[in-house]
């Protein structure tokens, strides 16, 4: 795991926030144990053989988890925007996440990196 990354998260002034990045954190690894975890444009990169797996960032009030590789993968109609080659979904405060078929979505996209 990766220091930078982790002050990342430390430094996030909302405590739902630092949550959600954690387990979306702890999920890509835990997905892809073999991803190289990066700060790149101020956001934690996943790469997987050198090719961006997934992306978290922050806003003022979502956290956002991308999954690149997406074309062929089918995301769910609403919440996951963006073109065909990487999807994003936005997480507010009170949402919850199906953790599971977020898992499966990116072992699904990650699979041909």
């Amino acid at each position: 795991m990766n220091p930078e990354v982790a002050q990342f998260i430390a430094d996030l002034k909302e405590p739902w926030q630092a949550e959600r990045c954690n387990a979306l954190r702890e999920l890509t690894l835990a997905v892809i144990p073999d991803a190289l975890e990066r700060m790149q444009y101020k956001k934690p990169h996943y790469l997987k053989n050198g090719k961006y797996a997934a992306v978290i960032s922050t806003s003022k009030d979502a956290v956002s988890y991308t999954v690149f590789n997406a074309a062929g993968v089918a995301f769910p109609e609403g919440a996951w925007s963006g073109p065909p080659e990487r999807k994003t979904i936005k997480i507010g405060k009170a949402q919850d996440v199906d953790k599971e078929a977020l898992a499966d979505l990116l072992r699904q996209a990650s699979a041909a990196l």
